[in-house]
């Protein structure tokens, strides 16, 4: 096996200090441009790659970020990670992705592989099966930059960006009410998950602004899912008085009503309305097409690195808490065009 070239016979080939080949593969400002060029160029042809074990050594820095994703099965997580990946490649960080099935195990078990390869910073979105969050507390403690990312904590006092969960699930709801539906449920995910809280209040406040009332039958709380989506419809059709529109936490859930409806031979819209969110992939291609609110999942991504990197910058123990709140967009498709 070839041995593998080092910075000390860059050095000895280009007759300059291995310092120099160092500071001028870092771009470091007190190395000139033609120097740096000259390096970069004979590094790039003999295949020389850095020692990243070492480089971390020295700085401290892995150039590693831990990215904690509740399930790869939702499109929208993909597109987060995309945007991660994107930003952080450009500013020379690697990316480690950990998915935690909906766990709170293998939540705690995706933070420690994070701790244990010396991240320098984590973003996560919180686990539905989450109800002990002190494992978020203890990266804080150890003065790891961690940040939320969708799913969120404000009690925690941890960094985080999102879109505005409140003011989509409204805007979803309005959006049933104008176009002529009278009696709009709610399927919920698990509501002490505060980002699936924030829709409900959403969703309640659109229908107290329009002068309807809020009636406790017209909820139902779901898991995520497409069966949650199957049992709200359910549920909600058993009821003396069904509502006709339903807003879902989320486009599997959605899915899921839209499928009950059709074996039950309702029609959607015309019968019934659905509103989703999250905007994942499927939903302009199922029929009828599904109305949702788009979370802007790269932009979120692209953001909550610059936001970890921005953690990272700052002075151990001293990370300040910042939030950025994303607009929803609202998409209407053929699933809530009663009229």
């Amino acid at each position: 096996m070839k041995k593998a070239t080092t910075i000390t016979e860059i050095a000895a080939a280009l007759n300059i200090t291995p310092a120099t080949v160092s500071r001028a593969l870092s771009d470091h400002p007190e190395i000139a441009a033609k120097t740096k060029k000259k390096v970069k160029e004979y590094a790039s042809r003999i295949g020389y790659q850095p020692n990243k074990i070492a480089s971390s050594l020295r700085s401290g820095k892995t150039k590693l970020i831990g990215v904690l994703i509740p399930t790869a099965e939702h499109v929208f997580f993909g597109s987060v990670i995309h945007g991660i990946s994107n930003i952080a490649s450009k500013n020379g960080y690697d990316v480690i992705i950990y998915q935690s099935n909906e766990t709170q195990q293998l939540e705690k078990n995706g933070i420690e592989a994070f701790l244990n390869a010396r991240v320098d910073g984590i973003l996560a979105s919180i686990a539905k099966g989450t109800t002990d969050f002190s494992h978020f507390k203890s990266v804080s403690e150890r003065n790891v930059p961690i940040a939320f990312f969708d799913r969120i904590n404000d009690s925690l006092g941890i960094s985080s960006i999102l879109i505005n969960d409140y003011k989509g699930a409204y805007l979803a709801t309005e959006a049933l009410i104008h176009r002529g539906y009278q009696r709009i449920a709610h399927i919920s995910g698990p509501l002490h998950i505060q980002t699936f809280a924030e829709r409900v209040r959403g969703y309640q406040e659109a229908l107290r602004k329009n002068g309807m009332a809020i009636n406790d039958q017209y909820f139902f709380e779901g898991n995520i899912s497409i069966e949650s989506g199957r049992e709200g419809v359910g549920y909600f059709l058993d009821l003396p008085d069904a509502p006709d529109a339903i807003v879902a936490v989320e486009d599997f859930t959605a899915l899921g009503a839209i499928k009950e409806l059709k074996e039950r031979n309702i029609r959607v819209p015309e019968d019934f309305g659905i509103f989703g969110f999250s905007n994942d992939l499927f939903g302009e291609h199922i029929s009828p097409s599904l109305s949702t609110v788009d979370q802007q999942a790269v932009i979120m991504g692209t953001k909550a690195f610059e936001l970890i990197h921005q953690l990272i910058g700052e002075e151990s123990g001293s990370f300040g808490v910042v939030q950025i709140v994303l607009d929803p967009i609202i998409i209407e498709r053929d699933s809530s065009k009663k009229t």
